[in-house]
Order: C-alpha cells, then structure tokens, then sequence
C-alpha cells in the first residue's frame, strides 16, 4: 500500500505540482501548459470564435434552432445543465478561495484568462463529440473522446481511446463522486455536527434515485436544480457586493495590479510568487470549468441537434457562466469582505493525523523550510491548507527545519534536534473562507449568511456526482457495451458512501492522476483533429452568413 501511495504521489505530482525548472526557478505545471497552450492555439486558429459568436450561441440554448426530431437524448439547454452540474460546484467556491487564499488576488485574473481561452477548448471538443457520436442499441447516443479518438484517428488509435474511458470511468468514480461526497460529509460535520455517515446515506440515495433513471432523469432534474441553485448562490453574492459597492472597483484594481506583482497570500517572492499566482489560477480556473477534460463533451454529445457545432456553442457557454460570472462573484465577496486573507491558530502535532494533510509530498519525502515557508513543495492539501509554520505558539519564531515523513511525520529544525510541536494558520475546510466571507457580507442584513454556502455546496456536491455518473457509465458502456450499466451505477453509489466516511487523500490523488491522463488523452486528440474542427467551424458560418 505504502509503495502504491508513492506512485500515486509521484504522478499526482508530475501532472499538477511545480516542478523544478533547469534554472533553478518553479515552472508551470506540466498539464497547466498543455492545456492552456491548446487554448491559445485553437483561439487563433479558430478566429476567437468564443467571442465573435457568443451572442449566435445563446441563440442556440435558446432553441431557436431546436427541431423535436433531431437525434439526440436531451435538448440543448439539458445538455448545458447537465455539464454545468459537474463544473458548478465545490469547485466555485472551495477552489476559488483555495487559488486567492494561497496565490493572492491576483489568482482571479489567470482564472478569467483560463475561462476566455477554456471556452474555445469547450467549443472543440463539444462539436467533435457531437460530430463523431454513435447510436446505441436502444436508440440513445454516446460521444465524448473516446469516440472522436477512435472515429477521428483510426483504429490505429483505438488503445488512446481506451485508455481515456479507462481513466474516465475510474475519475467518475473518485473525483467526481467519493471526494465531493467526503467535501460535503466534511462540512456538514463541521457546521451541524452531522455524523458524516448519515449524511452519506442521505446523499448516496438522493444520488441513486437519479441516475437509476438514466441520462433523460439526469436531465431533467440537473436542468432544474442547477438553475435555481445557483442564481441563489449568484444572489446572494451580488447582495453582497451592492452592500460593499464601494469596494468593488478597488477590489477589481487589486485583482489586476496583483495578477503581474502579487504582493501577498501567494507563496514564495518575486518571480517564484508570479508563477505560484499564476498556476494557481490557471489551475483552478481548469479545474473549475473542466475545459480540455473531455468530461462535457460525453454530456453535450447527447443533445438534440441535427449540427454538431450548435452542440459546441452551447458547450463554450460553460466556461463563461462557471467562471466568468460564479467564479468572479465568489472571488470578489472573498476579496472586498478581507475573508481571504484570513485563517485559523492551531497546534500542529508531526506524530499526530494532523500533519499528514498539511503538507505535500515531495521526492525524497522531505520538506524544507525556511522562515516558516516552504521552499520545495506546496502546502496545499485538500482539506487543510497552511501558510507558515512557527515553532512557537504565539507566532513569533518561524519554522527553519525538515519534515520527514518517509515513515512517519517527523520534524527536525535547522540543528537536527527533533521538535514535536508546530504551530500554524489553517483553513480546516477551503471552503470555510467562503462561508466566512458570506457570513461578514450579509450580517448586517441576517445572521447566518454562511449557511448559504452550506447549502449549495449540498446541493452542488449531489448535481456534480449526478453528472459524472453519467460520465463515468459512457466510459463504462464504450468498454464493456450495456451490460455493464447498471452494475457501474451500483459501484458508483456504493462508492458515494465510501467516499462520505474514510478519509480520501489517496483517493483524491489517485482521482487527480485519472483527471491528468483524461486530460492529457484529450487534447493530444484535439490537436490531431484541430483540422477537422476547423473545416466543421469555417463551413458552418458560411452556411450562417448565407442564410442570415
């Protein structure tokens, strides 16, 4: 177990962490340049299409061009609830107060940057999804990357497919359900004292009752709960930043003046803190509207639709409602109520279960630090994020030492003497910042505005594993065909509870692994078929042009 914990770590690593350029300063993360590079290329090459049709795709999501008798499953507007479920959620408001408490304001910046350019990624891989998709036996469709892979490439290239439905179905299960179970299991705990298994159950059936019904059930209730709970959520931000109107220019100002010389919350100084800002930014901003994941291609590929690039119009309004307009409303409550900058004394014990979410896990097993900070990993842990660590309980004298946790969590400082006490700032819960900045913001108007964030992340947690189950079982079904549907379905809401009641870090970073290679899958798909999009694209606005 211990060695299957280390590759694990190893390749978590690899893909999302920093790793050590050959000059000695921290780089981006390795899937952080593939994707936002892809970004780049297929804006330019698909003349900023994400701009200059925007307002033609809200025509589309309206239905305007919406005929009953198209193939597909689920309408336009369905398609769009169901892949905004599994991106609107944890992710807006724990990820965004993870990127601003960890890489400063300036972190909002990069996530808007990664939304503009993640927006033509969504629209690529939305209509090659739709474009390659195949009828089942019993009359649906199926589509995402596997079947643009293989379709689009050649069967010589069928084992990438399998790979990315291998990787799919494995990240469904993981990152899409047992770690946003254990999210909300977590908070639940913390604001209700809620045994974390009652509220598996509870949320494991809700989850069941769902996607036993299949993509048409799926629709329909994500096409209902996603709206509504997030122009609740999105209300109460707003409520907030009117009632702190004379903040919001100033805090759009410190976003941008941050964004190129970020002067706190982010980790390390000159150079090495704008690119901790920077990738934290990107990388949230990824995760947060999953563009390049080749998740909401499977989602859009069922829509009715008789075109494949209305599917991709849609499909790039995602990333505009996910981060553009939630991420933005979360990050700037975060921001004007002074919440992000803010944290938790606690008394951190190496020998106890503490320490072992506080910290990453570097090669060699060790952590260095210098002045409290440290110098060869990231602090950030799903759960606990800590910024510097002091040897004294009044926060005085930092942390110059190693901690080694090769066997056990040992610290050592800077003489090799062994200290069994640290003392540090957590945020027990990322997602705690976001309540705290709610709470702060609607206090003058109602106590208890914290439990706002509570309740959406309850219902965000349950419309995210809704869709992934949905991503997962396409994954399933390219594999293994019908039959193995319902057994997936099964597993998958057995591992909802699971994930509820143990502790997931391997499992998170065994998710985050899968996540990568879908990810990594993907776009090597998308650049090879980067020609096909763009045939598709420049065919259908003459077609446009002609008929308007």
């Amino acid at each position: 177990m211990e060695t299957f914990e280390r590759i694990i770590f190893t390749l978590e690593r690899i893909v999302w962490s920093f790793p050590e350029s050959v000059f000695g300063f921290q780089s981006l993360p390795l899937l952080v340049v593939v994707i936002l590079g892809f970004g780049i290329f297929i804006t330019l090459r698909l003349g900023f299409i994400q701009i200059f049709q925007f307002k033609h795709a809200f025509k589309v999501l309206s239905g305007k061009y919406d005929d009953p008798d198209d193939k597909g499953d689920i309408n336009h507007f369905q398609a769009l609830s169901t892949a905004l479920s599994a991106t609107v959620g944890v992710g807006n408001i724990a990820g965004v107060a993870l990127a601003i408490h960890i890489g400063g304001p300036g972190a909002l910046f990069w996530m808007w940057v990664t939304a503009i350019f993640g927006m033509a990624i969504k629209y690529t891989e939305c209509t090659l999804g739709a474009h390659y998709r195949v009828t089942n036996n019993d009359g649906t469709v199926s589509g995402g990357p596997m079947y643009y892979i293989e379709r689009g490439l050649g069967p010589n290239w069928k084992w990438l497919a399998v790979l990315f439905a291998v990787a799919g179905s494995i990240c469904a299960l993981l990152t899409g359900n047992a770690v946003q179970a254990n999210t909300l299991a977590d908070v639940m705990n913390t604001d209700f004292n809620i045994p974390v298994y009652v509220t598996g159950l509870i949320t494991a059936t809700l989850v069941g009752a769902v996607i036993l019904g299949g993509i048409k059930r799926i629709g329909y209730v994500t096409a209902r709960v996603v709206p509504l709970m997030a122009i609740l959520y999105v209300f109460g931000g707003l409520v907030i930043l009117l009632l702190n109107y004379d903040h919001v220019i100033p805090g759009f100002i410190t976003i941008v003046s941050n964004a190129f010389n970020p002067t706190a919350g982010a980790l390390g100084v000159g150079s090495g803190a704008l690119i901790v800002t920077l990738s934290y930014g990107v990388q949230r901003g990824l995760f947060s509207n999953e563009a390049g994941q080749g998740s909401s291609p499977i989602a859009m590929s069922a829509s009715k639709t008789k075109d494949p690039v209305h599917a991709g119009l849609v499909g790039l309004i995602g990333p505009f409602i996910d981060t553009l307009v939630v991420c933005t409303i979360t990050g700037l409550v975060i921001i004007v109520t002074g919440a992000w900058d803010s944290y938790h004394k606690t008394t951190l014990a190496p020998d106890g279960p503490n320490l072992a979410y506080v910290i990453d896990v570097p090669e060699e097993h060790l952590l260095r630090f210098e002045e409290g900070v440290p110098v060869n990993g990231s602090m950030q842990r799903f759960r606990i994020n800590v910024d510097t660590m002091f040897v004294d309980s009044e926060y005085r004298i930092p942390f110059n030492g190693v901690i080694d946790i090769s066997e056990r969590p040992i610290a050592f400082d800077e003489t090799g003497a062994e200290v069994d006490r640290l003392f540090g700032g957590v945020v027990e819960n990322v997602a705690s910042l976001t309540s705290a900045a709610f709470r702060i913001g609607l206090s003058p108007l109602m106590p208890g505005g914290q439990f706002l964030v509570t309740i959406a992340v309850f219902f965000f947690v349950i419309s995210t594993s809704i869709s992934w189950s949905y991503y997962g079982e396409r994954s399933i079904h390219y594999l293994f065909g019908d039959r193995s549907i319902f057994s997936y379905r099964l597993i998958f809401v057995g591992m909802h509870l699971f994930g509820a009641i143990v502790s997931v870090s391997v499992i998170w970073s065994f998710g985050d692994v899968m996540l990568g290679i879908m990810a990594l899958v993907n776009i090597i798909g998308l650049i090879a078929l980067s020609g096909v999009i763009y045939k598709i694209t420049q065919q259908y606005i003459a077609n446009k042009n002609d008929n308007d």
